[in-house]
């Protein structure tokens, strides 16, 4: 018995799935069922019962967890009370992120990053996904936030959150009406003027990916101009100066405060990943490896079962 086959397990039995174990501790499947079949096997105990849906806790495991939380926990503790070693010296993280993460997921963990670990150093630099991953691989950044997965050597990419684009209009009577009576169509797009994120943004190549499939391609539309801050954006179409395809999270507030209206694009799935990225093809510092804990803690956190 070995403290990752503990870990395995408390993350299965905390999540209810060997996968989401997988993703918590940024392993493969297989690993995380080769972990657990060992435990099984050396404890000769049956620790979970499957079906087709869940992973439920056996009896058996029910009393395991007991005893292997608190065993992870005191791992965990004496990895926050030594991990970093003196000759270490204070660590700056390098974050290179793109706008949505940067500016509405980040905080978030630097909160959480902040009150765990008060020393710690970090630089956030705000890229277009492309800048990050070129960021990443060229080694200028020690970890990446990114809404675009660009297939470059030894990029390790772990998907944390899930982010929906929405378009995006003023709120005027026009718009208002095109609401209410919600066809479910957005052919409407092609009479009107569109602002773009700029060439190389997640948001803009996944709102071209998002309007094929709803059927309307994006060299039809009457694009009038492309713009990468994101807030110019929101102040044109709050002025009138056309219609945008942002996250939602961009435009909440102003939706909320009923300055903007937002309309899903058909088709559109439960939406895009924002993912975490750094090179494998280096060896991260401690900080670092804290910061992906954190991110997990927050955005991938489960709940014991009960």
């Amino acid at each position: 018995m070995n403290l990752k086959q503990l870990e395995a397990f408390v993350h299965v039995a905390e999540g209810g799935s060997f996968s989401k174990a997988a993703k918590a501790l940024f392993l493969t499947q297989p690993t995380i069922s080769a972990h657990v079949s060992s435990l099984e096997k050396e404890l000769n105990a049956r620790l979970f019962i499957r079906n087709t849906k869940e992973v439920n806790l056996s009896e058996d495991g029910k009393d395991l967890y007991k005893y292997a939380k608190q065993i992870v926990e005191l791992e965990k503790n004496i990895e926050e009370r030594f991990g970093t070693r003196p000759d270490e010296g204070k660590q700056c993280i390098t974050i290179a992120a793109s706008t949505i993460p940067a500016q509405y997921l980040l905080p978030r963990i630097l909160i959480r990053f902040r009150e765990k670990y008060p020393d710690e150093q970090f630089k956030i630099v705000e890229a277009d996904s492309s800048e990050v991953v070129v960021r990443i691989v060229e080694h200028m950044a020690d970890i990446g936030f990114t809404g675009t997965v660009l297939e470059k050597k030894h990029c390790k990419y772990i998907p944390f959150y899930k982010d929906e684009l929405a378009i995006i209009t003023p709120n005027t009577e026009k718009y208002q009406k095109i609401r209410k009576e919600g066809e479910g169509s957005i052919a409407w797009l092609k009479k009107e003027q569109l602002i773009m994120r700029e060439e190389g943004s997640g948001t803009r190549n996944e709102a071209e990916k998002q309007l094929k499939t709803a059927g309307v391609e994006l060299a039809h539309l009457n694009v009038i101009a492309s713009i990468a801050n994101q807030e110019t954006i929101k102040k044109s179409v709050e002025q009138g100066v056309g219609i945008t395809i942002l996250s939602r999270l961009a435009a909440a507030e102003e939706e909320k405060e009923g300055r903007l209206l937002t309309f899903p694009i058909p088709g559109a799935d439960e939406g895009r990943d924002i993912n975490l990225v750094y090179n494998k093809n280096y060896q991260l510092s401690h900080s670092a490896e804290r910061f992906i804990k954190v991110v997990k803690e927050v955005y991938l956190g489960t709940q014991p079962m009960q």
